[in-house]
Formats: structure tokens, C-alpha cells, sequence
């Protein structure tokens, strides 16, 4: 005579396992499934200047505090005006002639020919020589997550990551984009 305990404890072991097989065949299943087109990964590379010669308009609002710095002038596999507000920042000065910085940016333009208009969330780090107030930047980079796509345009999700190029003035940008 078996204990009524052991044989529920002994069903429950067998729908378990069963489980426990049938859970990473239904993932597999579901992320074998093609994704919608308008869902595909876009890879980004891009160059950026500030606008020097006054190419992009003010930032819309209720956007128009974002002008901490000129506007940059993004061309590449995406086309348009970058518009930057900075939270934070801190200066540790010398000897380190470190500087990092928070903020919030906009983006308006084009994407493969279509308009896209999205913000990020971004951190900035430099180094400068022998700081950042009246120095000369050694190197600098800055991490671009995607906060939100218009409603306009569409949503959006990706990051973008700009490296200084220090000798030519012009900010390398790789990354990418996804239209949701």
C-alpha cells in the first residue's frame, strides 16, 4: 500500500518535467516566429558637426530649452538636427581633467528616407587637458539610449554611442534603431 502522500509528490515530479520540456520548445517556437517588418533592427552609422552655419531651426517646443549646446547636424544612415539639454555635471579638474555629464536630447529628421523625431537619455565622458574650462579634450564619448519616439512618426527603441574625434571636430555615431 502506497502512502497517499508519496503518490501525489509522484505526479507532481512527472507534470513538472513534462513542463519543464514543454516551456523551452513553446520559447523556441515563439521566437522563431519572423517579426513584423516594421520591427527590424536598423544598423546606424553617422557623422556629426555642430551647425556652425545655422542649417537647423530652433528645437519646437516644448523642446526650447534644449540648447545647452549648438545644434548638431547629423548626416549618414540618419539625417538631421540633434538639440541637447544637460541635467548634471561634474567637473573633477586636475590632475584627472575629467568630466562627466547627464541629459536629455532630441532628434529630428530622417531615418532611411522616413521622418523620425525621438529623445534619448544620455552620459557624457571626457577627459580634457588639463580640464575642462579653458583645456583642450584629450577624448571624450557618450552613451545615447532611445527615451521615446513621436507619436507622430512612430515609436522607436535602440541607443546610439557618439565618440569624439577630437583633431576634426565631427562626433562618429554608431548605433541602432528599431521602429516598434
Amino acid at each position: 500500500m502506497t502512502h497517499p502522500h508519496h503518490s501525489a509528490r509522484g505526479n507532481r515530479g512527472r507534470t513538472l518535467s513534462r513542463s519543464a520540456i514543454q516551456l523551452p520548445l513553446i520559447m523556441a517556437w515563439i521566437l522563431a516566429q519572423p517579426s513584423p517588418a516594421n520591427a527590424a533592427m536598423t544598423k546606424i552609422e553617422a557623422e556629426g558637426v555642430y551647425d556652425t552655419e545655422g542649417l537647423c531651426p530652433p528645437p519646437p517646443a516644448p523642446f526650447d530649452d534644449f540648447v545647452d549646446y549648438p545644434p548638431i547636424v547629423i548626416s549618414g544612415d540618419l539625417e538631421g538636427c540633434w538639440y541637447t539639454k544637460i541635467d548634471t555635471f561634474k567637473d573633477n579638474g586636475p590632475p584627472s581633467g575629467i568630466y562627466l555629464e547627464t541629459g536629455r536630447e532630441l532628434f529630428i529628421g530622417e531615418l532611411e528616407g522616413e521622418p523620425i523625431q525621438f529623445t534619448t537619455t544620455y552620459k557624457f565622458e571626457s577627459k580634457w587637458d588639463p580640464e575642462i574650462t579653458g583645456g583642450v579634450e584629450v577624448h571624450g564619448r557618450c552613451q545615447h539610449p532611445i527615451a521615446d519616439g513621436s507619436e507622430e512618426f512612430g515609436d522607436v527603441t535602440g541607443r546610439l554611442d557618439f565618440k569624439d574625434i577630437v583633431a576634426e571636430g565631427t562626433f562618429d555615431i554608431r548605433g541602432h534603431i528599431r521602429r516598434l
